[in-house]
């Protein structure tokens, strides 16, 4: 595997720090990979500016870091503006198109998908949008099974909870499924 670089950003509340911590925990427990998470806050702790960064490698990872993600994952307008510069060339840029109007051209497969739309409208909870975006990721890179995002959640999420939770990564994953790469 070649090593992967994300950045998940987006707002307090999102989700984006916790759904970052099950892709890295997945990769290590279920996969057997490396990986390394570290994530910073804004000055609020809810709808402040936050970012999340993951490295998966079946290397040893010696920074933790991100400074140029393969894959950048913006959920708020105020991430995209000012995380998009950063990503590699030939990344892919994943947001949501009910936070994030694209506006810049970049040089990354830009994927724009309506995860909180459909969260909302078959599911009704906009608790399990980060998963949801996180059924999306996986779906369109491969980097991580199914089973192994599911085998974290059933750790980490409280029962009553757990079916939203597998309702939204399989919505995600259909959501990227029928993207159709000619809007790129």
């Amino acid at each position: 595997m070649e090593r992967c670089r994300i950045l998940f950003s987006g707002s307090g509340g999102q989700g984006v720090i916790t759904a970052s911590i099950i892709l890295a925990e997945a990769a290590v427990l279920h996969e057997g990979l490396n990986a390394v998470q570290s994530q910073s806050y804004g000055p609020e702790a809810r709808g402040g500016a936050s970012r999340s960064d993951v490295i998966i490698a079946d290397s040893d990872i010696r920074f933790p870091k991100v400074i140029q993600p393969n894959i950048l994952v913006c959920l708020t307008q105020a991430a995209y503006n000012k995380f998009t510069d950063l990503i590699r060339p030939g990344g892919l840029l994943l947001t949501d198109s009910h936070y994030v109007k694209q506006e810049k051209k970049v040089d990354a497969k830009q994927v724009e998908l309506d995860m909180y739309k459909e969260v909302m409208d078959k599911i009704g909870k906009p608790i399990v949008f980060n998963i949801c975006m996180l059924g999306a990721l996986i779906e369109l890179t491969q980097l991580i099974k199914q089973e192994s995002i599911m085998k974290v959640l059933e750790s980490r999420i409280p029962a009553p909870f757990l079916d939203l939770n597998k309702q939204a990564l399989e919505l995600g994953q259909k959501i990227a499924e029928n993207f159709d790469p000619k809007n790129i």
